[in-house]
């Protein structure tokens, strides 16, 4: 039996988690009704936590509780516009190694020409990307703080 009381002792030490300083044991119990509980779950899924306990918490102690409210459509055309950036932005590395491939492949009066052709594709996306920038402005100014003044 001392051997297994020496095992026992030995194996124990340092195993597990350090004992907390100041543990939460204290427990409150707080009944609510259909309404009340329906009002709690919308407050509690607008402040974007994951724990109820840490939710009820900050409710508690008056701690700021960012509430984060998802627009699809807004979600969706900041999406696009991403896509778009990305696409804009290979057509900007195929438009520099076609410079090049131009320049090394063909004489220089055939050159001239393709860079020319190329030069008024560039001027009408240069027209197209400000007409994006108008919209996404057009957008911001209208649908955005409208928004905004209604949350207010």
């Amino acid at each position: 039996m001392r051997m297994d009381e020496n095992r026992k002792k030995k194996s124990t030490k340092g195993v597990g988690r350090k004992p907390k300083s100041d543990p939460a044991v204290h427990r409150y119990v707080v009944r609510l009704n259909s309404e009340e509980n329906g009002r709690f779950d919308i407050q509690f899924q607008k402040s974007g936590l994951k724990e109820r306990s840490k939710f009820i918490k900050a409710m508690i102690f008056g701690r700021e509780i960012k509430v984060v409210k998802i627009d699809k459509a807004t979600m969706d055309y900041y999406i696009r516009l991403t896509n778009f950036y990305h696409q804009f932005q290979s057509i900007g590395n195929n438009y520099n190694q076609t410079v090049k491939a131009v320049k090394t492949n063909f004489g220089e009066k055939r050159a001239y020409a393709m860079l020319r052709n190329l030069e008024k594709a560039t001027i009408d996306l240069v027209v197209l990307s400000k007409r994006i920038i108008m919209l996404t402005r057009e957008f911001e100014e209208t649908y955005l703080t409208k928004r905004k003044r209604e949350e207010e």
